[in-house]
């Protein structure tokens, strides 16, 4: 009996110690430094404060938020949503966030808006995954594998990996109904909304907080590192340089970036909790293993 019951304490410890192996890595940089400023309404700039996000800049990817997820809980969509938020307009932080962008756009090259303005057109969207002749069809399945396209080559396909493509669909799934729904709540204003000096790249018809693009990126990084974790440093230098391109481009303020890793890092441990989630990350393991060499 006793010997049984250490068998059963070993697989319970040994249960335990794996589903605490991931972890978000601390916030650094720019981002741990700028979050020591108050992110409290300064009445010297209480101007700032009446700034709205324009209703006539909505855009239809606000149906998102009617969409029912895919491994999340609805009562998990809402836990996520309430788990974050973005300092005042008015605050010291925005202010310092804002002076920041300028001074990336002083310094902005040709090399690197080549670049930024690439990775925002990146971009998987499970809509047009509804029809293969959808005009996007094709493009669409191979954004959804950009990531591991990216670090890995271009025999990182959905075609080559049916059961990755399947797990990568559900997580993008669920994070377009948190950006959506996270930003139709919040309704941030962009960056050029308040700072009129600050020229960026584009403009966006959603609200700024949080950061779709760092939200998929780092996702999507999370879910390949579980995947092929040889290549966990890969992924999620590729998610950081995703997140800093918005910021370049003048589209997002770092606070935007930094709740988005945020969210996709506590997803990914609601995630771990998911038996479907669990199911389809074995598959894809076992198909990673099989296929990749």
């Amino acid at each position: 009996m006793k010997y049984l019951l250490l068998i059963i304490s070993t697989i319970l410890v040994g249960s335990s110690a794996n589903a605490q192996k991931w972890s978000l890595a601390p916030v650094s940089d720019h981002y741990k430094s700028l979050q020591q400023l108050s992110d409290k309404a300064n009445t010297a700039r209480q101007w700032m404060d009446t700034i709205k996000y324009p209703p006539a800049e909505y855009s239809n990817a606000i149906v998102y938020t009617f969409v029912k997820p895919y491994y999340l809980s609805d009562n998990q969509v809402k836990a996520l949503t309430k788990s974050v938020m973005f300092p005042a307009n008015s605050s010291d932080q925005t202010r310092q966030e804002l002076d920041y962008m300028l001074d990336l756009e002083s310094k902005r090259t040709p090399e690197q808006i080549k670049r930024v303005e690439y990775l925002a057109n990146v971009g998987y969207w499970p809509t047009a995954d509804l029809l293969s002749n959808h005009l996007q069809y094709k493009q669409n399945l191979k954004d959804l594998f950009f990531e591991g396209r990216e670090i890995m080559g271009d025999k990182i396909t959905a075609e080559n990996f049916p059961k990755v493509a399947i797990l990568l669909k559900g997580v993008m799934r669920d994070m377009r109904i948190m950006e959506f729904t996270i930003k139709y709540k919040m309704l941030r204003v962009r960056p050029y909304h308040l700072e009129p000096k600050l020229h960026a790249l584009t403009k966006i018809n959603s609200p700024s907080f949080a950061s779709g693009h760092t939200l998929w990126a780092f996702s999507q990084a999370f879910t390949w590192s579980l995947v092929a974790p040889e290549k966990e440093k890969e992924f999620l230098a590729l998610a950081e340089e995703i997140r800093r391109s918005r910021e370049i481009m003048g589209i997002h303020f770092p606070s935007d970036n930094e709740a988005a890793r945020q969210i996709a890092g506590q997803t990914i441990q609601y995630y771990l909790k998911s038996p479907q989630f669990q199911k389809d990350l074995k598959a894809a393991k076992e198909e990673w293993k099989n296929v990749s060499k």
